[in-house]
């Protein structure tokens, strides 16, 4: 039985959906070890790994709020990831890059596994 081109591309799209998942939670979970943040493993649980950031960034909780509003919740991802990176000793400006394509699959990596 052959699959159609479409179902082939969508298995294909769900798993490297899933890879890149599994990578940003894997990443934010070492960026939560190395920051001292407890709970890590909040970084593999959708919506709630949102709460994880806020804590590893050093703003409050009830900034996931926030999260759920379309437009204002880009500036405060950035104001986030910001704050992740100054908490692992990096330069703020790193938060910025997050919102290029591509390159906010890099910056997370970069931050949890370099020294």
């Amino acid at each position: 039985m052959e699959m159609e081109g479409g179902a082939g591309f969508g298995i294909v799209q769900l798993i490297i959906s899933l890879a890149v998942y599994a990578y940003i939670a894997y990443s934010l979970m070492v960026i939560a070890d190395k920051t001292g943040t407890p709970n890590a493993w909040l970084a593999w649980i959708p919506i709630v790994n949102l709460y994880l950031m806020c804590k590893i960034g050093g703003k409050p909780g009830w900034w996931l709020i926030l999260f759920l509003i379309p437009l204002l919740n880009i500036v405060f991802l950035i104001l986030v990831w910001m704050g992740i990176a100054e908490a692992r000793g990096k330069a703020s400006w790193l938060g910025i890059l997050m919102i290029i394509p591509f390159v906010n699959l890099i910056i997370p990596g970069y931050l949890a596994f370099a020294d």
